[in-house]
């Protein structure tokens, strides 16, 4: 599809010219649902990354010269389009109420992208040339809302967790997750400054000059250097224990859960005296592998240190722990060392738990949308980074959709973390949202230039080297024990050092665009009443 936008804008005789025409609404609206579709099929577990561009492109072209409430519209179509399915996986746990509020909620902010798209529209049309800039710069600032709010934001489907496989994604070692999705959008900008034109022969110089930019900043990237972390390694075993499904009450289960990766890690003691494994110097259980607090149940607290030493290492256990404020409970990783038990200097409580699943903010007025919220329990938040110190190594514990957020996963980084571990549990969801989560992981290893690791009660748990290549997946609602050598440490990347610094530049710049957008938009607006008026005196 060629676009055939109205002529460029001139300021002959001094008057401002009409309004160019947008697009009909029904080739908008086709064209925000098609850019909704394309963004979801970027995410894993299609993984078409290169769609992710092209849907930008798409999205752009559906909401420019539109109206605001017409951008807004547009965009809050692909949203849904794009979020309805691609967060699914949460009314397996929460059900359909809860799924339909959070999608909404997301689509919202591609409504509020589409409106200031709508709002630039002047500016775009004014210079051709800013295209891909403006593009790239809304769809960080878009990203930087919906990161922190409300309740501190969800970045499920960021556009940079969408560029696993992308030679965009090495991008990350420069400027973190902001970079690759500017370069993402960027791309999808200059796509849509190459189609919106009418085709002619002095037209061609500036047309190919977007094609070459679409094409470097796509494949550019795959000449930039990753980080390279210090030679030494550790070997560390990951153990996805598995979750049994059927037959089972509630502390069935818990015991059944805990008793899989006990007997998981006794297995592998048991290959490694018999020398068919090699001995790892460190292992780490995922998420809710003890949902029995071990700190205050004696039986949890015999078989971890039972499994602990018969591995003769120590063991990162992911606990949950019980307050001494009925319902308060805690998401911990605990050090359990062999012999002498938990290290309880050496435990993370999760910095950052998921409001209307963790804890409920809000609780009396959430009564009123569902009775089932005081089954949420109230999870207190910890108050220091993932920093946790083993023999063998120091390690960056981040639990679940901490993953997500930028500044969690960087404190352990310049806390001292040589190795980044993502401890989870998808038992409760699906391989789509562990397949989503891993590819965070792939481009927290490059962002900071340290291997990580992510392990899961059911799968999916894999190793991802500095450079986002993935080691040792395993399968799903499956049982597993993978051990992979880990290169520790090494220098900070320029990503870990400028932190927010990047992003906060993208919004600066945006709020600027948008404050240079208002007088072409007042000169647009008094030309459409002038040429309003010629017409009713006609």
């Amino acid at each position: 599809m060629t676009l055939q936008p109205s002529p460029a804008p001139s300021d002959a005789g001094g008057a401002a010219p009409p309004a160019p025409r947008p697009l009909p609404l029904w080739a908008s609206v086709l064209l925000g649902l098609a850019a909704g579709g394309g963004l979801l099929l970027a995410f894993p577990p299609y993984g078409l990354w290169w769609l992710a561009p092209v849907s930008v492109a798409l999205l752009a072209a559906a909401t420019h010269r539109r109206r605001l409430r017409g951008g807004f519209g547009v965009g809050m179509l692909a949203g849904l389009v794009l979020f309805v399915p691609l967060l699914d996986w949460t009314h397996i746990a929460a059900g359909w109420l809860p799924w339909m509020l959070l999608s909404f909620a997301q689509a919202a902010y591609l409504g509020l992208l589409g409106l200031a798209s709508a709002w630039l529209s002047p500016l775009a049309d004014r210079a051709r040339a800013l295209w891909p800039l403006l593009t790239g710069l809304l769809w960080v600032t878009q990203e930087a809302l919906r990161d922190r709010a409300p309740f501190g934001g969800f970045p499920w489907g960021r556009l940079a967790f969408s560029q696993g496989d992308a030679p965009a994604l090495r991008l990350a070692v420069l400027g973190g997750a902001p970079l690759v999705t500017f370069a993402a959008a960027a791309a999808g900008g200059a796509l849509i400054a190459l189609a919106w034109r009418t085709w002619r022969p002095r037209t061609w110089l500036p047309a190919t000059g977007f094609a070459l930019t679409a094409a470097v900043i796509i494949i550019g990237p795959a000449f930039v250097p990753t980080a390279h972390p210090a030679q030494q390694t550790r070997t560390v075993a990951i153990v996805q224990g598995n979750v049994p499904r059927l037959g089972l009450d509630f502390n069935a289960q818990r015991a059944a859960v805990l008793l899989n990766h006990v007997r998981a890690t006794e297995a592998l003691a048991e290959q490694v005296r018999q020398g068919s494994r090699p001995k790892p110097e460190l292992v780490i259980w995922p998420e809710n592998s003890s949902d029995i607090d071990p700190l205050r149940n004696q039986d949890a607290a015999q078989q971890i240190a039972a499994a602990a030493n018969a591995i003769g290492v120590p063991i990162l256990v992911g606990a949950v722990l019980r307050g001494d404020v009925p319902g308060e409970i805690r998401n911990a990783g605990i050090l359990w060392m062999p012999v002498t038990g938990p290290d309880l200097d050496q435990v993370y409580v999760k910095r950052h738990p998921v409001p209307f699943a963790e804890y409920m903010p809000l609780r009396p007025i959430a009564r009123y949308v569902s009775d089932k919220v005081d089954l949420v329990q109230n999870m207190v938040a910890g108050d220091h980074p993932g920093v946790v110190r083993t023999p063998a190594v120091t390690l960056g514990d981040v639990i679940c959709f901490e993953v997500a957020y930028d500044d969690v996963v960087r404190d352990t980084v310049t806390g001292g973390a040589q190795i980044l571990a993502v401890q989870t549990n998808n038992a409760t969801f699906n391989e789509a949202e562990a397949r989503q989560q891993l590819a965070m992981v792939q481009l927290r290893a490059v962002e900071h230039g340290r291997e990580a690791l992510m392990v899961s009660t059911v799968g999916v748990s894999a190793f991802a080297a500095a450079d986002g290549t993935v080691h040792g997946a395993t399968g799903f609602n499956v049982d597993a024990v993978v051990l992979h050598d880990m290169r520790v440490g090494g220098p900070r990347t320029l990503a870990t050092r400028l932190g927010h610094w990047p992003e906060i530049a993208a919004v600066a710049l945006t709020v600027l665009a948008l404050a240079a957008a208002a007088p072409l938009r007042r000169r647009r607006r008094s030309g459409t009443a002038a040429t309003e008026g010629t017409t009713e005196e006609r």
